[in-house]
């Protein structure tokens, strides 16, 4: 029934996709919007840089998704298609191959209430307690299946209630993930605030994972005994924003009960994490102040889950900056679930136009720290079915897992022609989140250069050089991409190693674009890594071959 249900869906939305030509389709008062997404290697063997070789010629990882939107019911369907996956993704979670659909869902919606059956993505404020999202770069798709509701009773006041189990790649979690959001937009009942411009909302949320006891014997005094699991962990959330003029001020605080599993050693300490970020912004000038600690926070709905990226109900914000540049993103910080201090403090300013350091066209220059800390205890062994090493509140440990500080200066020298410098200083603990290295410290350095011939024609390019004296030593990479518009890119690239290996990742595409249709044919090498996004990383093979890419909306 189940198979059966699969090849009817899947037809269904391909018949779909076949019937809408170039752009989303309107029928009665239905409009119907959809997406595909095709990722394609065809994959060599590169003994030189570790590229493996694998049975299958191509590998692939696909998507197709159809939604129909009207005014009081929406629903939507996805097709997947990971049976012979790209590389990184099934060798670190094997569960990850497979294919079908895996998400679908119907909405109801009337006088602003909301009910969703199916599968449906949620985030309790900054997503300390619950956060389901999809991060296809990632292999992260922790949907839930179930049924959820939104009441919005009176002016300023949202209510969230939910239930489901957790997608695990192609299954389901056997824990139920229950939650309640409240949240009050205290602005909306006062005139006089609404008057002086004064923003303020007060939220609420509670998570409960139900899970049955497992069967779990461990050594005590040469002996074994049954450690007794909790089958209801509990979790809660406080948070307030306040928004004044030009000010933005966030504080938020998570507690998790008792929850022994795989990942902490079945210790019965409770979690907890607390942030405050304050932000200034007006025309021509921008700060940020953040700080966060965060200790057990590590919550799944299978506490026997060993794969680092599956059946996560939380989230923890990583309070460092997201790099684009190729060499300021090589050593990328995924955020430690077991406990740290983050700290992160901006500073943006545009130098006006006709000043010293503004010149003809103005400058703007943005300085950026970030520096993650262990706790005292926080990489202490501690006995299973123990109460955990929990750390006093303020003691950092010994450990620095991360800093960077850099600058960024963006300067237009003419009207067609635009340049970036950056540069940044960099730790990073490679033993913490790797496994080895010690702690390599490096300079980087990075020109961006932008030059546009007329309406048709631009040219951009980059320069890097990483230098340091841990790892693989220091590295360069160089960057040309010629735009033609409207259609056409041409792109070439080298990363190398010019310290210890002495490699070049040479990497050359084109990129067709015509409407909401993008194709994109590639051929080089990759080299071996971590991808991070938000703090939460993915490992990410040596490859080697041709690559294909179509991503097409309607």
């Amino acid at each position: 029934m189940t198979r059966l249900l699969r090849y009817i869906s899947a037809a269904v939305l391909l018949t779909c996709f076949w019937t809408t030509a170039t752009a989303q389709v309107q029928v009665g008062d239905v409009t119907i919007t959809g997406s595909i997404q095709s990722d394609i290697l065809l994959p060599q063997e590169d003994t030189k840089i570790g590229a493996e070789k694998y049975d299958e010629w191509a590998l692939t990882n696909s998507y197709a998704e159809v939604s129909a939107m009207s005014q009081y019911v929406d629903a939507g369907v996805r097709l997947e298609f990971m049976r012979f996956p790209m590389p990184g993704f099934a060798e670190q979670n094997p569960d990850f191959k497979g294919w079908g659909v895996p998400y679908f869902y119907i909405k109801g919606k009337l006088a602003g209430q909301e009910l969703t059956l199916g599968h449906y993505y949620e985030q309790f404020g900054s997503g300390l307690i619950l956060r389901t999202y999809e991060e296809r770069s990632l292999g992260i798709d922790n949907s839930l299946l179930g049924g959820r509701l939104v009441l919005r009773p009176v002016e300023g006041v949202q209510i969230k209630l939910l239930s489901g189990k957790q997608r695990r790649y192609w299954d389901r979690n056997n824990a139920w993930v229950s939650g309640a959001d409240l949240e009050l937009s205290i602005d909306q009942w006062s005139k006089a605030m609404q008057q002086s411009g004064t923003f303020l909302t007060l939220g609420a949320s509670f998570v409960n994972k139900h899970e049955k006891e497992d069967e779990l014997l461990v050594p005590h005094d040469g002996g074994t005994y049954q450690l007794h699991q909790p089958q209801n962990v509990n979790a809660f959330d406080l948070r307030a924003r306040l928004q004044k003029g030009n000010w933005n001020v966030l504080a938020e605080y998570a507690q998790k009960s008792q929850d022994p599993s795989q990942v902490n050693g079945y210790t019965f300490q409770r979690g907890t994490a607390a942030l405050l970020s304050a932000s200034y912004s007006k025309r021509g000038m921008s700060a940020l102040v953040q700080a966060k600690r965060s200790e057990n926070m590590d919550f799944r709905s299978r506490r026997r889950e060993t794969l680092p990226l599956a059946s996560h109900i939380n989230y923890l914000p990583p309070f460092t900056l997201d790099h684009t540049y190729t060499l300021a993103a090589l050593y990328t910080y995924g955020t430690q679930l077991d406990g740290e201090w983050a700290y992160q403090a901006e500073l943006g300013y545009d130098f006006k136009r006709g000043t010293a350091l503004g010149g003809k066209y103005g400058t703007n220059v943005k300085l950026n720290f970030s520096h993650i800390h262990s706790l005292e205890n926080s990489r202490k062994p501690a006995a299973e079915g123990s109460d955990g090493n929990k750390s006093a509140f303020w003691k950092w440990g010994s450990d620095v897992y991360y800093q960077d500080l850099n600058i960024q200066v963006e300067k237009k020298l003419s009207s067609a022609f635009k340049l970036n410098l950056m540069y940044m200083n960099q730790f990073y603990n490679q033993t913490i989140m790797e496994g080895h290295g010690g702690l390599i410290h490096s300079n980087i350095f990075v020109a961006e250069g932008k030059y546009r011939f007329n309406k048709k024609f631009t040219l951009r390019g980059e320069l890097q050089y990483l230098t340091t004296a841990g790892d693989q030593g220091d590295w360069a990479f160089a960057l040309a991409e010629l735009s033609m518009l409207p259609h056409w890119m041409f792109t070439l690239s080298d990363q190398w190693n010019c310290g210890e290996t002495k490699t070049h990742y040479y990497q050359g595409s084109v990129t067709f674009t015509a409407g909401t249709h993008r194709l994109q044919l590639g051929y080089g090498r990759t080299r071996a890594g971590y991808n991070c996004t938000g703090g939460v990383c993915r490992y990410v093979p040596a490859s080697k071959g041709v690559t294909l890419s179509y991503n097409y909306n309607f």
